[in-house]
């Protein structure tokens, strides 16, 4: 029986499902996380499932500025004096039962991480999901010119497997946790099959990034085989690298890093090298072009 921050909507009979979960929030660079699920969606036309109230998870007031408090409230919306609405943070469940498949499109908790994950592994249980994925991604120096590169943190043995099949990379990492490794560490005490794939993203690419997007959806199909139709997906990634080397071009200076991170990354790439949560994916020879990305305000439009 499912507590009250669950609201259910349907009770569709799915066997052998998966879930796949992508969050606004820390891992959400390039939309890669929600944009992958909501690609998904309407690939499938999927239907709501549940809701999750948001009550236990969010902090609307914090002390400090007006500037910094407005980064936590509810947003509203006011008419001529009449208020029409307040919207507070969603986390909506959505399936397709022909596809066995259940879709989390959600804001990371900001509290009570434990009871969050809970909720959404009583729903994974409930609906008999055999392998959960979290997609999301990182600031890396990845180029827009190459594959994104993927790391993986696994809940079980076996699933290593599946970052060999993607040619992603284990991860390696000790210090602060991601709202995914948590998830992940609990998905194991309760016996679920847990994954993420992470994706590093280019630190000059604002807004969505429909590469690595593609890259993720098509990285989930190696693995899931859903039947997702992928030439729409590198159309768009084509127009996406198209209109970006058109701005990169009136920009010599960013033309000339990026021909520098291209170089470490051929030389790179089919080495083994180590990455984790929050530090960028390469990590020799790239001090002074980490430096020069840091120091700059990127307005790429």
């Amino acid at each position: 029986m499912f507590n009250n921050q669950i609201k259910l909507h349907q009770q569709p009979q799915l066997t052998k499902a998966r879930m796949i979960i992508g969050f606004d929030g820390w891992m959400d660079g390039g939309d890669v996380s929600t944009g992958v699920v909501e690609h998904l969606a309407k690939e499938f036309s999927c239907t709501v499932l549940a809701d999750l109230e948001p009550d236990d998870f969010y902090i609307y007031n914090v002390p400090g500025s007006m500037e910094i408090s407005a980064l936590f409230r509810p947003q509203a919306k006011i008419e001529d004096g009449m208020v029409m609405s307040v919207s507070e943070p969603s986390n909506t469940f959505f399936y397709n039962t022909e596809e066995n498949l259940i879709l989390l499109r959600g804001k990371e908790p900001q509290i009570n991480w434990r009871k969050y994950t809970n909720c959404v592994f009583d729903i994974a249980e409930q609906f008999n999901v055999e392998e959960i994925f979290f997609v999301g991604s990182v600031t890396s120096l990845a180029p827009h010119t190459r594959n994104p590169v993927f790391y993986s943190s696994v809940s079980e043995e076996s699933m290593k497997a599946y970052i060999d099949l993607i040619d992603g990379n284990p991860t390696y990492y000790e210090g602060p946790s991601s709202f995914a490794s948590f998830m992940i560490s609990l998905a194991r005490k309760r016996s679920l099959r847990m994954m993420s794939l992470v994706a590093g993203i280019p630190p000059y690419v604002q807004g969505k990034n429909d590469r690595c997007i593609e890259a993720a959806i098509t990285s989930l199909v190696e693995i899931t085989k859903l039947p997702v139709d992928l030439q729409v997906l590198k159309t768009l990634t084509e127009d996406f690298i198209a209109e970006l080397n058109t701005i990169v071009a009136k920009r010599p200076d960013l033309a000339e890093q990026i021909a520098k991170l291209e170089k470490v990354y051929d030389e790179q790439i089919s080495d083994e090298f180590v990455a984790d949560d929050e530090v960028e994916l390469f990590q020799k020879d790239t001090d002074d072009i980490k430096e020069w990305f840091e120091n700059q305000d990127f307005k790429l439009d």
